[in-house]
């Protein structure tokens, strides 16, 4: 039997509890690496100065994208010089993360409302009369909406992730949204299939989120009917496989090209 949720800590899959914590008027974006209610309070993902140029640039995100461009106008923006944007490390993948732990962490905030807005959830017995996999499926898809703002930038953005610099920061993003899904649709199952839960959701978002990005329909109506086949055909290896391949194909050409842009020989 796999331990319990308190002391379970995969490689991969390792949960987050939510927390926030007010710098400079802005959530300071936090996580811990599993959940649990006897914690205290972790230190925030990104410094209070580092907090106050990435809120400032996400806003310039649409028009200039995941940018150093974006970066210093957000330093700008802040109060700060525009060279402080190199106070990052990261460069423009911080902007990315920015945009990932934020989204992620909305979920557990909107999660009552997320809920009640489905139909199954206004019916008579509210949040119980949605089984587990429904609340599954209406937390992803509120999670892919989360991008919506962002969408037309974010095969810029999956470029960038797949560097492969970037490449462990993002699947460690992906598993922690994963378990925060499956953490907030109640589901508290601890033997084997917590593991392939996870992983099966972790390609199924992924597809979804890259069908989105060429998804030109009216609310993304396409996405959200894809969303549901590919979690509807989740007992099927076969449909995991083709979902994981066809979105490891998309970014190491992705990755591949961005490194060509930057002189590299490939």
């Amino acid at each position: 039997m796999a331990p319990s949720r308190a002391i379970l800590r995969p490689a991969l899959f390792r949960g987050i509890r939510q927390a926030a914590k007010r710098q400079q008027g802005e959530p300071a974006l936090a996580f811990r690496p599993y959940h649990s209610y006897d914690h205290p309070t972790p230190v925030g993902v990104f410094n209070a100065t580092e907090q106050a140029i990435l809120a400032a640039a996400y806003r310039h995100v649409p028009e200039h994208g995941f940018t150093r461009h974006a970066l210093s106008l957000g330093a700008r923006d802040a109060g700060y010089l525009d060279i402080s944007a190199n106070l990052l490390p990261e460069g423009p993948f911080s902007l990315i993360r920015y945009h990932l732990v934020a989204q992620r962490q909305a979920l557990s905030a909107r999660r009552d409302a997320i809920f009640s807005d489905s139909p199954a959830g206004n019916a008579v017995g509210g949040e119980a009369a949605l089984t587990i996999p429904a609340r599954v499926e209406r937390l992803t898809w509120e999670r892919l909406l989360g991008n919506k703002g962002v969408n037309h930038r974010w095969q810029e953005a999956l470029a960038i992730m797949a560097q492969p610099s970037h490449v462990p920061a993002s699947l460690h993003e992906l598993a922690l949204l994963a378990d925060e899904i499956h953490f907030l649709a109640g589901d508290t199952s601890v033997d084997p299939s917590w593991y392939t839960k996870r992983a099966g959701l972790s390609l199924i978002y992924t597809s979804s989120e890259l069908f989105m990005t060429n998804d030109r329909s009216p609310g993304f109506d396409e996405t959200r009917a894809f969303l549901k086949r590919r979690l509807a055909e989740a007992g099927s290896l076969s449909g995991v496989v083709g979902s994981v391949t066809q979105w490891v194909g998309f970014t190491a050409s992705a990755g591949v090209n961005v490194l060509r842009s930057k002189g590299v020989r490939i």
